[in-house]
């Protein structure tokens, strides 16, 4: 058969796409994987890229890491409820869990809900529901449902999931994380093993930051290690972020470099204060404060907790500490509410000036 005249029987060219990057169904095609060079993980935040994958990586609450790793190995996994401060491990724990549970593939079986997904009444009756109730085809064993920050939840919605708890246990374990259990109804709270995870102590914050920034190659001070963990207290993640900020806004983390980069003022500054409210007369200490917000970009309400602080490891006589103390919660009372910042910074120094007259007495 030949080819009729003026017709170009020449196949049109088509695109090669390499053999990494084709895709064997429906949909587009994949981007071949991340190199080495390349690595995707190089530009996420420290959070996720160090975020512990085993339970055994988790670097506190060891006694109930081995309680959970137990339930697991017996297989008698019950309902959690994980709470505490933020960046205290929860959300960590529960993957970890999850990853122990069921190996690499396991986000096919998890559902996992959390303060930005819609979690009305609607959701608990059709999306938890159906998830709950239906198993996994080839897969023995239950699924497991993450509620994080549950405690945004409305009250409804939580009524609606205390049957649904009960009537698929069969199928589904649940793990409820929140920040303030007083907030999740007691119904729901008698259907879970409760876990309270405390603040980390000061010691393990260290060592998982001296570990982090020496992968990192970050040149982390002394001085720039203690004021992360004085400004973090507890919170692994906000020092996690912290440090990260601080190393790419300075290059170095040293005290002075992650004050600024929080825009927390520095404690030879909040000394100074209480130093000028203490020794010098009223004006001279209101001119010095006026002085120092404007020069350093410090606002009242950010001078008064460390203050706090500070006081409270100062010598005083109690009388004089009290009147101190009653003018720093009134002042920032004010000051939530929107009172001029001058006004509250005569105040703070008039009380001042009772207290030191107290002392003298």
């Amino acid at each position: 058969m030949t080819a009729s005249p003026g017709r170009n029987t020449t196949a049109p060219a088509t695109r090669q796409w390499p053999t990494s990057a084709v895709n064997k169904g429906k949909g587009k095609p994949k981007p071949p994987p991340a190199t080495a060079d390349g690595a995707a993980g190089d530009h996420l935040p420290w959070v996720e890229k160090y975020r512990p994958a085993s339970l055994s990586d988790l670097v506190a609450h060891e006694d109930m890491t081995n309680t959970i790793i137990k339930f697991i190995d017996e297989k008698r996994l019950p309902h959690l409820l994980f709470y505490g401060p933020p960046g205290t491990g929860k959300t960590s724990t529960i993957l970890a869990c999850a990853r122990r549970l069921y190996g690499p593939q396991y986000k096919s079986m998890i559902l996992e809900l959390n303060a930005s997904d819609d979690r009305g009444i609607d959701v608990v009756r059709e999306q938890i529901k159906n998830f709950a109730s239906t198993r996994k085809i080839f897969s023995s064993g239950f699924k497991l449902i993450v509620l994080d920050e549950a405690d945004a939840m409305t009250t409804a919605a939580q009524a609606a999931l205390r049957r649904i708890i009960e009537k698929y246990t069969k199928n589904v374990r649940f793990c409820i994380i929140c920040n303030y259990v007083s907030k999740i109804i007691l119904a729901l709270q008698s259907r879970c093993t409760r876990f309270r995870f405390n603040p980390l102590e000061p010691d393990q914050v260290e060592r998982r930051l001296d570990f982090i920034c020496r992968l990192e190659g970050v040149d982390l001070r002394p001085d720039g290690m203690q004021a992360l963990l004085r400004l973090s207290q507890g919170d692994m993640r906000r020092a996690l972020n912290v440090a990260q900020s601080t190393f790419a806004a300075f290059g170095t983390v040293d005290e002075a470099a992650v004050y600024s980069t929080t825009g927390t003022p520095l404690p030879r500054d909040v000394e100074r204060c209480t130093d000028w409210l203490m020794n010098e007369d009223m004006t001279t200490a209101i001119v010095h404060m006026a002085s120092l917000r404007v020069d350093k970009g410090y606002a009242l309400a950010d001078l008064l907790g460390d203050m706090f602080l500070f006081l409270a490891r100062m010598e005083m006589p109690d009388p004089a500490k009290i009147v101190v103390y009653e003018a720093l919660a009134e002042i920032e009372y004010n000051l939530s509410l929107g009172c001029s910042e001058a006004i509250q910074a005569g105040a703070l120094a008039a009380a001042f000036r009772l207290a030191v007259e107290l002392a003298s007495k």
